[in-house]
């Protein structure tokens, strides 16, 4: 891993803590649903907008719930509002799922935590598969969930926004957070022992569909090129600014951009990953 001169580690310690920050910011109080105690006591900050219905039964158009995985830091609804509104509004159960201590803990943990989640919402729904959104380290940590423990049978998409599927020369600032209560961060370090793992030998396995939306700002997974996997007939890689030019999405913003929730919705509307081009410029809108 190259070594960071004094003024880059600076700034992108500065970065970092403007993303904490943003990610830890008190939220609204949560949206009502279906009263559910189990459900108030899993979700401690609260549930998205349209999500965590257990009343919510899917439809003919509709078969296939969604549920949201956020990342690291964050929690069952920070910064997902936007991205939850917006897919309940297009006819679907949506789900968001609190895992890891704001995904903290060692991801291992947290995709055991998503299998258990997933469980439930298909008892629930009485759905054959679910869809899996996932922002950050939650586009990358169900993969491990789909290649050892079972997820494969039971997820039709995965839909990664500006996922750490590669993981991030960052970690020069993480690793310290292994030691403080952080596994996860130093499990995303670029070339960590678990994300060799974690892609070899196929790093989109089964006939899941894999959308893989990044942004040239990215200043979290550095490369933003590492939130892509490996070409595939199975795989949709689309960087947010090749479709639309004038898009400054962030890392920690990105769920919240109309352009990354119109790939989001095109890969959950049909078979196969999302289209990498086509979207018109009703997508490119603030």
């Amino acid at each position: 891993m190259a070594t960071l001169g004094t003024r880059h580690l600076v700034a992108l310690t500065s970065g970092l803590a403007a993303v904490l920050l943003a990610l830890l910011a008190p939220t609204a109080a949560a949206a009502t649903s279906a009263a559910d105690p189990v459900e108030e006591l899993s979700h401690p900050f609260g549930s998205p907008v349209g999500a965590n219905d257990w009343t919510c039964r899917p439809t003919q158009e509709r078969p296939t719930p969604v549920v949201l995985v956020h990342g690291t830091f964050a929690d069952s609804r920070t910064p997902l509002d936007r991205l939850s509104a917006r897919v309940k509004a297009a006819g679907y159960c949506v789900y968001s799922v609190d895992y890891g201590l704001r995904g903290t803990q060692r991801i291992e943990d947290s995709a055991a935590t998503l299998a258990a989640f997933v469980d439930r919402v298909l008892a629930s729904t009485g759905a054959a598969k679910v869809s899996l959104v996932g922002h950050s380290q939650g586009g990358m940590m169900p993969r491990y969930y789909l290649k050892n423990l079972g997820g494969l049978g039971e997820v039709d998409d995965l839909v990664g926004l500006a996922p750490s599927n590669y993981g991030t020369y960052r970690a020069e600032l993480l690793a310290p957070a292994g030691a403080l209560g952080c596994p996860a961060c130093a499990q995303q370090g670029a070339g960590s022992q678990f994300l060799r793992d974690l892609n070899t030998p196929d790093d989109s396995p089964g006939d899941v569909s894999y959308t893989n939306v990044v942004t040239r700002y990215d200043a979290v997974v550095v490369p933003h090129t590492n939130g892509y996997l490996t070409p595939a007939d199975n795989v949709t890689n689309i960087r947010l600014q090749d479709v639309c030019p004038g898009n400054l999405a962030d890392h920690v913003f990105i769920p919240a951009n109309r352009t990354a929730i119109a790939i989001t919705l095109d890969a959950l509307s049909h078979p196969g990953p999302a289209r990498a081009t086509g979207y018109g410029a009703l997508a490119c809108l603030p």
